[in-house]
């Protein structure tokens, strides 16, 4: 049993973060922003996966201004990301964004972040302030301590900006790519600040080394309780940053989203290809939203009683398999049809 960090609750849109909601899970399009019709299509490509929010970069006031139409088509709330022109983040606010990705020292006059905060503050418009260890204030970056206290220095000094102004629909992010710094930083601020936190590996790196290192750097976390939001930075198309995501937390019991899937490492007993069938199984089923476990192992010794505790499931056999659920085998089946009779047993399971 996990004992999360109790922390405020914002909203963003009707996405609750924080307290003893679930975790949400983000991505961010890839897509340049003024190409409405592009970043759409790539927003209901990440909600089919059941990402819950998604930010938008903003590099320029023509992006801000496709926001008004994004937003409007939009199935799940959406996040600008904006740096450094105070005047976006407002264009995008009147444009009718749910949130800002915005760090309130780095835009400016004291002037104009009261004009961004006055607006937010009007709208409900939460802003998070995003540290990122590469981009630090220059009289941090030249302080002889850890670097992940430099860190935790910028989101409070962000943060004083926000709480002088009686701002606090706040939300946290402090990222490294550097896995242990990014731990170091994160439980560092938990016990210094309120607000929810946004957790993230920056910079991570392709598929494979990138969901390595962000499922020991947000597992570490989430582990110990800390965490109320999620990204899994990917080199790599946003859907798979989703998916990633809720895979992390699956595995942690913090969330139930879609099958959970378990299966053998291949051995010497193995009569089957079962890499290829495990993977055939994940691809046949990682649309269905049921919070099933599916098994696929590789012998008919261990499968059933090792898999037991799954609801369905494969073990292979010499050219054919058994189905079995709940550790007990219903059905023998040719290697080639073994897919399709699952799918018939688990279909028929749910009618």
């Amino acid at each position: 049993m996990i004992n999360r960090r109790k922390s405020k609750v914002i909203e963003i849109g009707n996405v609750k973060i924080g307290g003893d909601n679930p975790i949400s899970v983000q991505s961010m399009c890839n897509t340049d922003t003024r190409d409405t019709e592009a970043t759409l299509k790539q927003i209901y490509k990440m909600t089919d996966r059941g990402c819950e929010l998604i930010r938008l970069a903003v590099l320029n006031k023509d992006a801000a201004e496709s926001v008004k139409d994004i937003v409007k088509k939009s199935p799940v709330p959406l996040i600008a990301d904006i740096h450094f022109d105070y005047r976006l983040a407002i264009q995008c606010i009147n444009n009718g964004i749910n949130a800002l990705r915005l760090n309130p020292g780095n835009i400016g006059k004291r002037e104009n972040v009261e004009k961004v905060v006055s607006l937010a503050k009007q709208q409900n418009i939460p802003i998070r302030i995003g540290v990122n260890a590469g981009s630090l204030e220059k009289d941090l970056q030249d302080k002889n301590i850890p670097l992940s206290d430099k860190m935790v220095l910028s989101a409070l000094g962000h943060i004083k900006i926000l709480e002088d102004l009686n701002f606090d629909l706040i939300k946290v992010s402090l990222k490294s790519s550097d896995v242990l710094t990014t731990i170091e930083a994160y439980r560092s601020i938990a016990d210094k600040i309120p607000y929810p936190l946004h957790l993230g590996v920056t910079e991570a790196g392709t598929l494979k080394s990138g969901l390595i290192k962000s499922s020991v750097g947000l597992g570490t976390l989430l582990a110990e309780g800390i965490g109320d939001t999620i990204r899994v930075s990917l080199t790599e198309n946003p859907e798979e940053e989703v998916t990633a995501g809720f895979e992390i937390l699956k595995s942690l019991g913090l969330r139930q989203k879609g099958v959970n899937f378990i299966s053998c490492p291949t051995c010497g007993r193995t009569q089957i290809n079962l890499i290829e069938l495990a993977k055939k199984v994940e691809e046949k089923f990682k649309n269905l939203d049921k919070p099933i476990t599916i098994a696929t192992m590789g012998c008919a010794v261990n499968g059933p009683g090792e898999a037991k505790h799954a609801d369905f499931g494969i073990a292979g056999g010499i050219k054919e398999g058994y189905i079995f659920k709940k550790g007990e085998i219903i059905a023998r089946v040719p290697e080639e049809q073994l897919l399709e009779k699952l799918q018939e047993i688990i279909i028929k399971s749910f009618k």
